[in-house]
C-alpha cells in the first residue's frame, strides 16, 4: 500500500486593518477582493476605523456597512454630528446608535473568529487589545479620537483612539498565533501626496462649510457651534484642518516604526493619499481602490501563502 502523502496545512492568517477614519472605507474592497480569491483570514485585528470594518467582517454585516457608506454624502454625514463642547466634540451617541441597529448586542467572544479592538489608555499610553466583551462598547473604545470624541471608561481606564499607539496593529495578530500577516496601511503616500503642487490642508468632510455653496452655509449659521469650529481666515487652514492634517502626521510616523519594528509578511497600500481623512462621501472611490491595492498585491500574497503551505507540515489537528 502507497504510504499517504504528508498532510499539509494552510498557515494561519492574521488580517490587519489600519485606522486613518473616512480613509478606512478601503477595508472594505479589499476585504471583498481577498475574499474572491479564498484569502480568509483566520484573525482580525483592527484599530479605529478598522476594528469598525473588521467587526463588520466578521459579524456578517459587511453588505450593510458598505450600503451605508455608498449613501452618505455631506449633509448626511453632519446628520450624525451631534456636537458639545466637552472631553469631545461629537458626543458619538448617534454612530453608537447606528452601530448598535446593525450589531446588536454581540460580543467579542461570540464572532467565530479571533477578533482585537486596539485602543489606547489615556493616562499611561499603553496599547490595549479589547478582545472580550461587548463589540460596540470596544469598537467606541477604538475610534474615540481625542479632541473629537470624549474617552471612553472601561475596565478604570480612559481609553481613546488606538491610532495614537499602534496604527497598523501587526503585533496582537502575531500574539494571537498568526503564522501569517496581511496588513492594510491607510496612511502609506500621504507624504508624498503633501509633496505635490497644490496640496491642500485637510478640513472636515472635505470642506470648509462656511466656503461651500449657500446651503452648506446656512445650516452653519443656523448653528452657532458649527460656524465656531468650522470657520477659517481667509488662505489659513480651519481648525478641523489642523486636527487632521495633524492626525495624518502622526499616524503615518507611528506606523513607519511600528511597521519596521514589527514587519507584516505583506502589505497592501490603497493609493488614497489624496483623499481626506474626513472625505466620508468618497467611500465608493475608497472601496474602490482599497480593492485594487489587493490585487496589485496579490502575487506577493499567493507566494508567502505557497511557501509557509509547503515549508510547514501538519502537526496539530487544529
Amino acid at each position: 500500500m502507497t504510504a499517504p502523502a504528508e498532510t499539509r496545512w494552510h498557515p494561519k492568517i492574521g488580517l490587519v486593518l489600519g485606522g486613518g477614519v473616512a480613509r478606512g472605507f478601503a477595508h472594505i474592497g479589499a476585504l471583498r477582493a481577498l475574499t474572491k480569491h479564498g484569502i480568509v483570514p483566520d484573525i482580525v485585528i483592527g484599530t479605529s476605523i478598522g476594528a469598525v470594518v473588521g467587526a463588520a467582517y466578521l459579524a456578517g454585516k459587511l453588505d450593510v456597512m458598505e450600503d451605508w457608506a455608498r449613501s452618505l454624502n455631506r449633509f448626511r454625514i453632519m446628520s450624525y454630528l451631534d456636537f458639545r463642547v466637552s472631553a469631545g466634540l461629537i458626543n458619538g451617541n448617534r454612530l453608537v446608535a447606528a452601530l448598535h441597529e446593525h450589531l446588536g448586542d454581540i460580543k467579542i467572544e461570540d464572532l467565530g473568529r479571533p477578533f482585537i479592538a486596539v485602543a489606547a489608555d489615556l493616562a499611561t499610553g499603553h496599547e490595549v487589545w479589547l478582545r472580550q466583551g461587548p463589540l460596540v462598547d470596544a469598537l467606541r473604545a477604538s475610534f474615540s479620537l481625542p479632541g473629537i470624541f470624549p474617552p471612553v471608561m472601561q475596565d478604570h481606564r480612559w481609553l481613546v483612539d488606538g491610532a495614537l499607539v499602534n496604527p497598523v496593529p501587526v503585533s496582537p495578530a502575531v500574539a494571537m498565533g498568526a503564522q501569517m500577516t496581511i496588513a492594510v496601511n491607510l496612511n502609506a503616500d500621504i507624504i508624498g501626496m503633501a509633496r505635490r503642487p497644490g496640496a491642500k490642508i485637510q478640513t472636515v468632510a472635505g470642506f470648509d462649510l462656511l466656503d461651500e455653496p449657500h446651503e452648506a452655509a446656512e445650516e452653519a449659521r443656523r448653528t452657532p457651534l458649527l460656524r465656531r469650529f468650522f470657520k477659517r481666515e481667509p488662505d489659513h487652514p480651519s481648525l478641523f484642518g489642523v486636527m487632521f492634517s495633524s492626525l495624518n502626521i502622526l499616524q503615518d510616523r507611528i506606523a513607519r516604526s511600528r511597521l519596521a519594528g514589527d514587519p507584516p509578511d505583506v502589505v497592501i497600500d490603497p493609493r488614497i493619499g489624496h483623499i481626506g481623512m474626513a472625505e466620508f462621501d468618497r467611500a465608493a472611490e475608497l472601496i474602490e481602490e482599497g480593492a485594487s491595492a489587493v490585487e496589485r498585491r496579490l502575487p506577493q500574497i499567493r507566494d508567502a501563502l505557497m511557501v509557509l503551505t509547503q515549508s510547514l507540515p501538519r502537526s496539530d489537528p487544529d
